[in-house]
């Protein structure tokens, strides 16, 4: 059972980098702003990462690195082999959060999680975080782990809304990373969210950034690749959106998740 509650702060907008495959990108993040970088094993660009901020001159005490762990590789031994495989591709001495990527596979709760203690406790990692777990799983993680759940990631934008997840996140004192806040670009198709934009005079994807980190407990991490949209999602926190604006999103009834399991 965990023993202390989470310490993990993160801003409000950080980088995920699946598909990122130069390390300049990188660069050109952290120079406008960034301090989270979100990246995964099975995204195999952990050394683009390492490379990009290598380029950079953002002290590492700045910056919170994030990866995660595949499915295939949550036995005990695989944790520990694939996770100084990742510190080495990142060229960093510690990796500041470290994901449960799926709870599929070769996850067993009491096998798995302990190998994240013993990483948190070894020095390896700073926080250990969990992605795409259902709230039962959530539950009987917080009953195995020594660590506090410092983060859980999950899918969450306009037209996807797990909203049991962000309350047990707020309950429980720890973080929701939201990813793919953009729905892949179906934003303009939501008449709700395209409504608020007109309203605010602004973008859809401006709209939904906002909207997401006005809640608490609550992060995201878009994907960027050009300068103009990497300065445009963290603009987008000057976005206010009023009671409104929110209840009109809080209530669309689409749900389409790009990424099931």
């Amino acid at each position: 059972m965990r023993t202390s509650t989470p310490t993990l702060t993160l801003p409000p907008v950080g980088l995920g980098t699946m598909g990122i495959g130069d390390p300049e990108t990188i660069a050109t993040a952290l120079e406008v702003g960034y301090r989270h970088l979100d990246t995964a094993q099975i995204y195999d660009n952990e050394g683009v990462v390492g490379e990009g901020f290598a380029l950079s001159d953002v002290p590492r005490d700045d910056l919170t690195v994030a990866t995660k762990v595949w499915a295939d590789s949550l036995a005990p031994e695989a944790v520990h082999e694939t996770t100084d495989e990742s510190l080495g591709r990142l060229g960093l001495e510690t990796i500041d959060l470290l994901y449960v990527h799926r709870p599929i596979e070769t996850y067993e709760p009491d096998r798995t999680l302990p190998a994240f203690d013993d990483l948190r406790e070894a020095g390896t990692i700073e926080h250990v975080g969990l992605s795409n777990f259902s709230v039962a799983q959530l539950e009987e993680a917080l009953e195995i782990l020594e660590s506090p759940i410092a983060a859980h990631q999950v899918e969450y934008h306009p037209l996807f809304q797990p909203t049991e997840l962000l309350e047990h996140a707020q309950e429980h004192d720890y973080l929701l990373v939201a990813y793919s806040p953009l729905a892949a670009g179906r934003l303009e198709e939501v008449d709700a969210v395209v409504a608020v934009a007109e309203k605010h005079d602004t973008t859809p994807e401006a709209v939904s950034l906002a909207w997401l980190s006005a809640k608490d407990n609550l992060v995201t991490i878009p994907k960027a690749s050009r300068r103009d949209h990497l300065e445009a999602n963290l603009a987008a926190l000057d976005v206010e959106l009023d009671a409104e604006d929110h209840d009109r999103i809080d209530g669309i009834e689409r749900e389409v998740e790009i990424f099931p399991e």
